[in-house]
């Protein structure tokens, strides 16, 4: 091993204690270490004989621990993905299609009359009296209408194995 390589063994151990103490993680720190290490070496022939070799290999650790904060500083935290993995996967929603789909078909196959009705209360959420005044009909046909129409939409999505609906007042 030559000079150089043994002088830079003797301060391993003191850049190792201030990367944990910089750090504070045991793992980020022997990265460090290994990457300010893997840079000395690369640029042995910059050292100057005769200067303080410590000194040199704590200003690359330095340098390279800002550097880390820089470049993490400029893009986002990294995740893992499996540890988010559920939060990323939408659950399949075929299902819910499907039984809108049906439920848009029931409601179509309806007369005019009965259609509106059901689409002012239930998609609309208007009052009975309300509809009747839109409508110009009394309330008492916008409930017969509402009526006839929720029974025409739950048969047709019973003889086609659907969900039923629920009542909305």
């Amino acid at each position: 091993m030559s000079n150089f390589g043994v002088e830079l063994e003797v301060h391993i151990a003191s850049l190792r204690r201030y990367a944990r103490a910089l750090l504070r993680n045991r793992t980020d720190a022997e990265d460090l270490v290994q990457e300010a290490l893997t840079r000395a070496v690369a640029r042995a022939d910059s050292f100057k004989a005769g200067t303080n070799l410590r000194a040199w290999l704590f200003t690359i650790l330095h340098n390279v621990h800002v550097n880390q904060v820089r470049s993490k500083a400029a893009r986002p935290d990294e995740v893992d993905v499996d540890s988010v993995e559920s939060r990323l996967v939408t659950p399949a929603r075929q299902e819910e299609r499907v039984e809108a789909r049906e439920m848009m078909r029931a409601i179509d196959d309806l007369p005019e009359e009965q259609r509106k009705v059901l689409l002012l209360v239930a998609l609309e959420g208007l009052k009975y009296d309300e509809v009747a005044e839109l409508l110009g009909v009394p309330i008492g046909t916008v409930m017969s209408r509402l009526s006839r129409a929720r029974e025409a939409v739950r048969a047709k999505l019973a003889n086609e194995g659907s969900t039923t609906l629920r009542r909305v007042k």
